[in-house]
């Protein structure tokens, strides 16, 4: 695909992108006019819209597309480190170090509030992700992708197990634990995104700067060395942003599954294998699945309410298969 037709598919994305966002605010248990929402986002009269609209969509919807932005960067980040096209966020045994610590905080230092756990979440995320990078790191050859892989599965088997401990022995644990493993945008204020998003913006930044050692990195370590890419400095940079948004982002909506593994597969089809087009293009479509996933599960049970976690894993494993029948898998 040329540069003028990538420019032109990533326009499109992002005019459906501000669709959804639209959508987002319009529908749920109590729709609303999108020319009320439109009105009602210049001027808040007080009305019953309005406070539907500023109270819960808006934060609901940044919400949506922070953790989509993150979960797509992560995906595309973790695939091109580890050379892996299976890999997902989760892979670094972030998920399960963010489980671990809030059915901790739950069950040994009694916090209940979403407000408390929140912080527990992302601490269990990000020290998981440091123990996975030094494991992999021990010994000779360093922090390779098969040793990092390896790592994050014995990681996380040891996580789920201690979380699987806590939460027999605590039925409180149990329950906060199993609505917060689902994944949902639901009953998160704006103050959770205000948490999480220096460590969402930082992981961002960080992730864009590394589009061009990773496109090096792809030719394998030697030629990027030739290439003047620093093997090792990429790897543990892309650890960070990795940890940085998959944290923050499991820690404000719980794990949200095939959103980071979906995303990156997608967006390889559309422009190839450049990493600064696959992050620009993940940047945009990981959002946008988040938010229509959002958006079907509010409508689908209406007035209850099917969360993101569960509508992205039934949306997400038919095109993942889909992807995986009808084409090979993009070399990384």
């Amino acid at each position: 695909m040329s540069p003028p037709s990538r420019s032109a598919g990533l326009i499109a994305a992002s005019l459906a992108l501000a669709v959804a966002v639209m959508l987002s605010l319009a529908l749920g248990a109590k729709s609303i006019p999108l020319a009320d929402v439109v009105h009602d986002l210049f001027q808040n009269d007080g009305s019953q819209n309005a406070t539907i609209v500023h109270e819960l969509r808006i934060p609901r919807t940044l919400l949506g597309l922070a953790v989509g932005i993150a979960l797509g960067l992560a995906g595309a980040l973790m695939q091109a480190l580890t050379r892996n096209p299976l890999a997902d966020p989760g892979l670094l045994g972030v998920n399960a170090g963010a489980a671990a610590a809030v059915v901790a905080a739950v069950g040994i230092f009694g916090i209940s509030g979403l407000a408390g756990y929140v912080w527990f979440a992302f601490l269990g995320a990000g020290l998981a992700a440091v123990v996975v990078y030094l494991l992999a790191a021990g010994g000779s050859g360093g922090a390779t992708p098969v040793r990092l892989a390896l790592a994050g599965t014995a990681v996380t088997a040891a996580l789920l197990a201690l979380t699987q401990a806590i939460t027999l022995l605590d039925r409180e644990a149990f329950e906060t634990w199993r609505f917060w493993w689902v994944g949902s945008l639901a009953g998160r204020d704006s103050e959770t995104l205000a948490g999480v998003a220096p460590f969402l913006i930082a992981g961002t930044v960080l992730a864009l700067l590394l589009a061009r050692p990773l496109n090096a990195l792809a030719l394998g370590d030697d030629a990027g060395r030739a290439l003047g890419a620093h093997v090792h400095r990429t790897r543990l940079l892309g650890g960070v942003a990795i940890t940085l948004l998959c944290g923050a982002a499991t820690a404000a909506a719980g794990p949200i599954a095939f959103i980071g593994l979906t995303i990156p597969h997608i967006a390889r089809a559309i422009v190839g294998p450049d990493q600064r087009w696959v992050l620009a293009y993940s940047v945009v479509l990981a959002p946008l699945l988040l938010l229509v996933a959002d958006v079907v599960g509010r409508l689908l049970v209406r007035p209850g309410e099917l969360q993101v976690g569960i509508v992205c894993a039934f949306v997400g494993a038919p095109v993942f298969l889909m992807l995986v029948r009808r084409r090979r898998i993009a070399q990384l």
